[in-house]
Parts: C-alpha cells; structure tokens; sequence
C-alpha cells in the first residue's frame, strides 16, 4: 500500500536489488517483489529507474563482478520485458552497509568503470548512486494548473 501511493507521484524510481546469494533468485522469481516493484512502478507511470545492486560485499568472493554482470543481465531483460528502455537505466553496484559507490567511487570494485544512459541522444555518465540520482531528467511541472495532491488516508 505505502509502495503504491509513494510511487504514484515518484519522477524516478531507485529499485534496490540484493546481490546475496538466494536473495537475489527470491526477488527476481516469478512472484518476488524485485518484479512486482518495477511492474508496479512502470505501471504507476514513473518512467526513470535506477538499479543499485546492493550487498555487493556480501557476494562470493566479495564485489564479484561475474556476480554483479549476472544479476544486471536478469534485471535488464525483465525491464525491458515490462517496458523500460535499458539504455536509459544506471545499473550501480552498491554496498550500503559500507558505502561503497554510493556518493564517492569505491575501491573494493576497480572493475566498474560507471554507469552511462541515453535519453534522447544524450548521454550521461557517472560511478555512484549520487550521480545516478543527480542525472533525473526533472519533469515538466504544469504550474498553472490547480494544484494536485496525492491522499492516502482520511481520518475522522
């Protein structure tokens, strides 16, 4: 529900995928919340995705890049499955619980050389989450227009 109503007027959704073992299989299953996530959020109509492999310290051996390439080949082809043009979704290797490529390059994955995207013939690039998140096209605002807001709830 809280899913739902926060992403019915997200410009951007961030779809955080766990790299464990078995974590990542249980999320991308054919009931797992990785897929009901990204259906519900193109769905909704939020049309920028970003993808944070998470955990990537907690792969065997730790930042495995085989590990990271196998979860962002799944993650693409569902994707684009639903309706996102890849070429347009940052895939970021993360670790949240040791900061890794979430605001500065992380050390432990010398193999990620960034991520890249294109809308629209231009092309934008960068290494971490921050920089995914600061390259968000910002929608155009209809500001005058009557002012929208989303409930979730009434209260008596």
């Amino acid at each position: 529900k809280n899913m739902i109503t926060g992403t019915s007027q997200a410009d951007c959704g961030v779809l955080i995928v766990a790299a464990g073992t078995g974590e990542f299989e249980a999320g991308i299953s054919k009931n797992g919340q990785t897929r009901e996530h990204a259906l519900l959020a193109f769905t909704l109509g939020v049309k920028q995705l970003i993808i944070g492999v998470n955990k990537m310290d907690s792969t065997e051996p730790p930042y495995s890049e085989a590990r990271f390439n196998e979860i962002q080949k799944e993650v693409h082809g569902y994707i684009k499955k639903i309706g996102y043009k890849p070429d347009e979704v940052p895939f970021v290797p993360i670790s949240g619980w040791h900061g890794d490529n979430m605001v500065d390059a992380s050390p432990n994955m010398s193999w990620y050389k960034g991520w890249k995207k294109t809308i629209k013939d231009k092309v934008t690039t960068g290494k971490t989450l921050l920089e995914a998140l600061d390259a968000i096209v910002p929608p155009s605002r209809p500001s005058d227009k009557a002012l929208r807001l989303p409930l979730q709830d009434v209260y008596k």
